[in-house]
């Protein structure tokens, strides 16, 4: 199964790695090496690909990240070669390709043939598991995870809302939830969240949409039983908790920046807003993500919620708060919108075009945007290939798609099933 960890624990484990000489070789039946990365990454040596070999526009014909003729794989770097190789196999791409590899799609199935027809004919670069997807196995799930990877040497992401109680896909998780973490002490939070991210990993996922970072202490809110703390305080230390307990096993995110605790709603049906000013979110809503982007969370989500003192539109299509969470908060990881199509359940008319929503929200600053409600092949190809044309139109700027794509192939190299086995013949 998945392992993560840095270079030096990859290297102690296993100097040398032989390569199964294909994809089939390493079926679920046998053990998998996974060179994942955390704070200091580990990235392949393998070779960066051709032009010739991503000539194509068809979304199967992403480039690939390994040379399948080679008999050994040496691992090694650390995260400026990590984002050096993920830009070279970012420029090998058609800008097609590159923005497919911004969508995170979905498709409501538990067949596998299903789930890899949907990857394979849209390009997608993640995939979120939802409870449709769920039959009742880990092992089932884990085939299914299995079928969304076309390429083990740079797989798609796979991603769950695996926050415990009231949402959790993997109904088997027992492991606490929020609402009893938000009064036990915060090494509860990392205990619960170590189990949690290791039943995520045992199915075969790589990211945890599961760090809820907002906090209230109003009960009839609709946060308050995700929430890991009634104030900033308890959240603060519980969300830093979280993140360090399930590092070892997947990617955490945070969500919902900047922070739905303060906003009143559900942005689920509506876009939530508050007037809070910019320093009292920064003495309060702040604090949970900076101490889970201190903690080394590799991903943070975007809410649908407006914090008007900052800015009239939503957080995830403002400019304004990207360059805050990048800037001020020195968040350098991969930031994904929250379900885009809550926009357009929210029945504002400025927001009922998903193209156009996907391309603001790029351009906004997010690295992914994630698609589950109205989800589809045909929805999919519409958004990647509008993020494309807008591209072509100076809509979304050149740099812009390849900064975002660049960050998400990355975090995909870091989650890569090498297809390394131990080697015991050379």
């Amino acid at each position: 199964m998945h392992r993560r960890g840095t270079l030096t624990a990859v290297v102690a484990a296993v100097a040398l790695l032989c390569v199964a000489p294909s994809a089939a070789a390493v079926g679920a039946t046998s053990p998998k090496v996974t060179a994942r990365a955390s704070a200091s990454a580990s990235a392949s040596a393998s070779p960066v690909p051709s032009s010739a070999a991503v000539a194509s526009d068809s979304p199967s014909a992403a480039p690939t990240a390994t040379d399948s003729s080679a008999s050994v794989r040496v691992v090694a770097g650390d995260d400026a070669a990590l984002a050096e190789r993920a830009s070279a196999i970012v420029a090998g791409m058609s800008p097609r390709q590159k923005a497919g590899a911004l969508v995170m799609g979905h498709l409501p199935s538990t067949d596998p043939e299903a789930v890899r027809a949907y990857m394979e004919q849209t390009g997608a670069g993640g995939f979120i598991v939802m409870g449709a997807n769920v039959s009742g196995s880990e092992s089932a799930l884990r085939a299914l995870a299995q079928s969304a990877t076309l390429d083990p040497t740079l797989p798609a992401l796979l991603a769950v809302d695996q926050e415990g109680g009231d949402v959790r896909r993997l109904k088997w998780d027992d492991f606490p939830s929020s609402l009893t973490l938000k009064s036990a002490p915060p090494e509860a939070t990392a205990t619960a969240f170590s189990g949690r991210g290791a039943l995520v990993e045992r199915a075969g996922i790589d990211v945890n949409f599961g760090i809820v970072a907002d906090y209230t202490d109003d009960p009839g809110s609709f946060i308050y039983r995700r929430s890991l703390g009634t104030d900033a305080s308890a959240a603060t230390l519980r969300v830093a908790a979280a993140v360090s307990g399930e590092a070892s096993f997947v990617d955490s995110t945070l969500k919902h920046f900047p922070g739905h605790g303060a906003a009143p709603g559900d942005s689920h049906r509506t876009i939530p807003s508050t007037d809070m000013s910019i320093e009292a979110w920064r003495a309060g809503e702040a604090l949970p993500f900076q101490a889970g982007i201190d903690a080394g969370a590799q991903l943070v989500m975007f809410g649908h919620l407006a914090y008007t003192s900052v800015d009239a539109a939503p957080a995830s299509l403002s400019v304004a708060w990207h360059d805050i969470l990048r800037d001020e908060l020195g968040f350098t990881g991969v930031a994904i919108t929250d379900d885009m199509a809550m926009l357009e359940a929210s029945g504002v008319a400025a927001y009922q075009d998903p193209v156009a929503n996907a391309v603001a929200a790029l351009v906004a600053g997010n690295d992914m945007v994630l698609g589950v409600a109205y989800s589809s092949v045909d929805r999919a190809n519409a958004v990647i290939d509008g993020i494309a044309g807008a591209v072509a139109s100076g809509a979304l700027s050149a740099e812009r798609l390849d900064e975002a794509a660049t960050r998400v192939v990355a975090l995909r190299l870091s989650s890569a099933i090498a297809g390394a086995l131990p080697c015991s013949v050379c």
